[in-house]
C-alpha cells in the first residue's frame, strides 16, 4: 500500500476526512500544514506573514518530498499543494490521490469566513470563487478518485474515499 492523499479547496474536509479515514484504515494520519508548522515552528499563519508565501510554499515542499520515507499514511494536503509542478509529481509518484470537492461557498461557512486564511486575507467569496477556479484542473489532474463532500457528513465522505481507493496497493 501506499500513501493515501486528499487534496482540495480550504475547507473541503481533508484533515477531518483523512483522520477518519486514517482510523478505518488502520493508517497515520499525517497532515502537511502541521508539519510545516512543526519544521518552522511558527503556525502556517505565522510563516505566511512573518516570511511569505514562497518560504511557506517551499516548506510545503520539502515537507511533502519527506514523505518519501515514511510508511503508508493517510495524508491531508495544504489547498495549494497542487501549484508546484513537483509537488504534483510527487503526489502521483508517492500514493494515490483523492480530491475531496466543495463549493467556495460551503468551504467559507466551513472555515468561519476565512478570516484565518492567509490567502482571503478578508476578501472573502470573491476571493474563495476565484482561487478553487484558479485550482480545479489542478485538482483534477493529479487525483486518482474525486470524491463530493458538499451536504454530506465527514464518516459519509471517508465511505466513498475508502471505496475510491478499495485494492490500492
Amino acid at each position: 500500500m501506499s500513501h493515501i492523499f486528499l487534496v482540495g479547496f480550504m475547507g473541503a474536509g481533508k484533515s477531518t476526512v483523512g483522520g477518519i479515514l486514517a482510523r478505518r484504515l488502520g493508517l497515520t494520519f499525517v497532515d502537511l500544514d502541521r508539519m510545516v508548522e512543526t519544521s518552522a515552528g511558527r503556525t502556517v499563519a505565522q510563516l505566511w506573514a512573518e516570511s511569505g508565501e514562497e518560504t511557506f510554499r517551499a516548506a510545503e515542499s520539502a515537507a511533502l518530498a519527506s514523505l518519501v520515507d515514511v510508511e503508508p499514511s493517510v495524508v491531508a494536503c495544504g489547498g495549494g499543494v497542487v501549484l508546484a509542478p513537483e509537488n504534483r509529481a510527487a503526489l502521483k509518484m508517492l500514493g494515490r490521490v483523492v480530491y475531496l470537492t466543495v463549493s467556495a461557498e460551503e468551504a467559507l461557512a466551513r472555515v468561519g469566513g476565512g478570516d484565518s486564511r492567509p490567502l482571503l486575507a478578508g476578501g472573502g467569496a470573491p476571493v474563495a470563487q476565484r482561487l478553487l477556479e484558479a485550482r480545479e484542473s489542478l485538482y483534477r489532474a493529479v487525483a486518482y478518485a474525486v470524491v463530493d463532500t458538499i451536504g454530506r457528513s465527514p464518516q459519509d465522505v471517508a465511505d466513498d474515499v475508502a471505496a475510491s481507493i478499495g485494492g490500492a496497493e
